[in-house]
Parts: structure tokens; C-alpha cells; sequence
């Protein structure tokens, strides 16, 4: 039985899969913590919501966090009654921290390294949220769920590139037929060198041709001088560099000044540079011509 069959509804295994947590420890909270209220097939199985497994979500990342278990179910459930008191408006789906029915089929799926239900599973949430609600709702926290569980080593290599690699072809794909007008302004997303993470880069350009850009990207790690010599070519309006590791930074030390030059040298174009690893490896650096932030309204302006 598929998770679908059960409209909305999960059997135990699939709570598993979903959050990480053994079918063991989830009887146990279940049981122990009244954490939450399974309703029960014919046949006796658990099922259990959205809410449900979001619960056991909240509590699994406070334990993480340090909190005993016991205290970790007082401030899920206290939060609970916050939420419930205090009525939200539909667009509270796109909080990163509340998960929904696709990101959990997503994380089911990526847990058994099942290619084309991925595709499946992103294809019908694409369609049924619109390419902004897609973004945020469920592409956003899905990778950021695969990146916690593999970085915890709940997740081996091959989860986590199989439900990555999917990801990064489905927005491609959204970006090869997605149009713009050819007198729109051009924008240009660079990994940089020795970085090998590219859907950040899919995921803000995508953003960008929602608000009518078109764009270019510089796929991963490529080679030194290679974004100098597109951007000198295609005259952009703007320019986004990404590096989510400081793997290019330790691996070209000079590689920020050289930039930052070829930034000064081309002052009509604005240059941003965003990602962890940049943010990490720029702190107390000033740069002359190269605006570093992780904020998309900011590059917009």
C-alpha cells in the first residue's frame, strides 16, 4: 500500500523512512509521551498524519539539539497549543519549519533511492503549487532535510545524490522550458571554481525568471577564468556567484581578489557573491565591488 492510497495518511514504515526515526522509537514516544494519537486501520496498523509526523520531526531535532526527550515533547506540544490558539493564514504552508505531504513522499522515496517516484512526487507538487510555492515549500526544506540527514549519517552518499541529482534535473528542466522575453535583462549564476553545489544557483534563477530576467548559469566547478570570459561575452546586468563550501577559496587563495578586481573593472555590472562557504570564509573581509549577501531581495533592487 502506497502512501497515496491512504490520502494523506502513513503507515509506520513510511513514518520511518520519513523522519529518520526506527519504528521502535516511534511506538515508544508514541506510547510513553502521548506525543501522538495514530488512528488505526481494519487490520489494526497505525496511520498517521502530516501533524503527526511533523510532532515526531519537532521532537527528534530538539532531542538533537540537546533537550532531553521528555522536554523536547513539553515544548512541541506547548508549541502546539501557541498555533492552534493563534489561527494562520494558508500561506504559513511555506514556513520552512511545518514540512507537508510532498516533502514527506519526497523524503520516503529519497530514503529508498526510487528515481522515478522522485521525479513523480515532484512533478504533481510542481503542478499543484505553482513554480513560487514549489520553491519554497517543497524543494527548499526537502534538500534541506537530505543535507541534515546526511551530514547526522542517517542518509549514506547514495541517498543523498540520488534525491539531489533528481532535484537538480527536475529545475533544470523547469529552467530549459520556462520563457522569457529576448530583450530581457540578463542575468548570470556562477559556481565558483572547485564548487560542486549547483541548485542554490537553479533555485535563485529561477526566482529571477519569475520576475521576467533571463538567465545564464555556470554549472559546477568550473574552470579558472571561465566566468570572466562570459560575463566579458554576454555584458549582464547582474552576476550571482555561489559557493556553499570554501572549498574554492582554500583551493585558489587569490581567487576573491581576482574577482573582486574584475568586479571593479566592470562597474556597470553589479556582482554578488552568496552561499555559506562565502559568507563563512568573507567575514571581516572587505571587498571593493562585490556585494556579499544570501539575500535574493537585496540582488533584485
Amino acid at each position: 500500500m502506497s502512501s497515496t492510497d491512504l490520502d494523506g495518511m502513513y503507515l509506520i514504515q513510511q513514518v520511518s523512512d520519513m523522519t529518520g526515526l526506527s519504528k521502535q522509537v516511534i511506538r515508544k514516544w508514541e506510547e510513553r509521551y502521548h506525543l501522538v494519537q495514530p488512528k488505526r486501520l481494519e487490520n489494526g496498523y497505525r496511520i498517521y498524519s502530516e501533524v503527526d509526523i511533523n510532532f515526531l520531526l519537532s521532537v527528534k531535532t530538539l532531542s538533537e539539539q540537546g533537550h532531553t526527550v521528555k522536554r523536547a515533547v513539553e515544548m512541541t506540544k506547548a508549541r502546539k497549543i501557541v498555533v492552534d490558539a493563534v489561527p494562520e493564514p494558508p500561506q504559513s504552508l511555506q514556513h520552512p519549519a511545518i514540512l507537508n505531504d510532498y516533502v514527506f513522499q519526497l523524503l520516503e522515496k529519497g530514503a529508498h533511492c526510487d528515481e522515478l517516484e522522485l521525479h513523480l512526487v515532484l512533478q504533481k507538487a510542481y503542478h499543484s503549487y505553482g513554480l513560487d510555492v514549489f520553491l519554497t515549500s517543497v524543494i527548499v526544506p526537502f534538500l534541506k532535510e537530505v543535507g541534515d540527514r546526511w551530514h547526522r549519517k542517517e542518509w549514506n552518499e547514495y541517498q543523498e545524490a540520488v534525491s539531489s541529482l533528481v532535484t537538480r534535473d527536475f529545475l533544470v528542466q523547469i529552467r530549459r522550458n520556462y520563457q522569457c522575453r529576448e530583450n530581457a535583462s540578463l542575468i548570470v549564476g556562477a559556481c565558483l571554481p572547485y564548487e560542486l553545489h549547483e541548485i542554490p544557483l537553479h533555485i535563485l534563477l529561477l526566482q529571477f525568471m519569475q520576475k521576467g530576467w533571463r538567465t545564464m548559469l555556470v554549472g559546477a566547478s568550473p574552470a579558472p577564468g571561465s566566468i570572466e570570459l562570459l560575463v566579458e561575452k554576454l555584458k549582464p546586468a547582474k552576476v550571482l556567484l555561489s559557493a556553499t563550501t570554501t572549498a574554492p577559496f582554500e583551493n585558489d587563495p587569490d581567487l576573491l581578489k581576482r574577482l573582486d578586481q574584475f568586479a571593479v573593472d566592470n562597474k556597470h555590472i553589479d556582482f554578488y557573491l552568496g552561499g555559506t562557504g562565502a559568507l563563512a570564509y568573507t567575514t571581516n573581509k572587505k571587498l571593493r565591488a562585490i556585494h556579499v549577501t544570501n539575500s535574493i531581495e537585496e540582488t533584485l533592487r
